[in-house]
């Protein structure tokens, strides 16, 4: 059988939103098609199932993810510029009509955690891993004394975490800039405190 031919990336970029758009159960293989150009067959081909590409979908999430943090956190400036960046660009995600589409994982985790442990395991890993990179971002900033010591990395990486999932969940039901940008700005304050 011969392979598909298609840019990978710009697919499983289009899945992620249709996944995001309507969660994993309601996303039906119409819809995939429809989003990602590919006739079933394809889809079929390229990744098993509608779950094969799902897994396909988080993986290049967490590669965009990935790139993304980097970006704002390159050690080009100092630590909270960039954290104070990180923030005010995840309040511009918020505030987008693409609200709703801000997290894959934490709307494939709400959804399919209990159902299917190969995804809990894959987006519990994102997320860990994704919270290591803020402690790390933290620890930087205590050595070179932007932030003190008084709380540790890990402490502080938890609570921005739970702080950011927070904003995009508060950002459902109050999606108003100002009020999205008043909670990130208290959470870099009490961040820095």
């Amino acid at each position: 059988m011969r392979n598909a031919e298609f840019d990978r990336e710009k697919v499983l970029r289009s899945a992620m939103t249709a996944f995001m758009d309507k969660g994993y159960g309601k996303t039906s293989m119409q819809d995939l098609t429809k989003a990602t150009g590919l006739h079933p067959g394809s889809i079929y081909c390229a990744f098993d199932n509608k779950r094969g590409l799902l897994l396909a979908a988080l993986e290049q999430y967490k590669i965009d993810r990935n790139i993304e943090f980097q970006y704002f956190f390159s050690g080009n400036r100092p630590v909270l510029v960039e954290l104070k960046a990180y923030l005010d660009n995840t309040v511009q995600e918020c505030i987008s009509c693409e609200a709703a589409k801000s997290c894959l994982l934490t709307k494939a985790l709400n959804e399919m955690a209990q159902q299917d442990e190969e995804v809990q395991k894959i987006i519990t890993d994102n997320l860990v891993n994704w919270q290591q990179g803020l402690a790390n971002i933290f620890e930087l900033a205590q050595v070179k004394g932007e932030l003190t010591s008084k709380r540790d990395s890990q402490h502080l990486a938890r609570f921005l975490a739970m702080g950011i999932y927070g904003l995009r969940t508060f950002a459902h039901t109050h999606p108003q800039a100002e009020v999205l940008q008043e909670l990130a700005e208290q959470l870099f304050l009490d961040i820095c405190a």
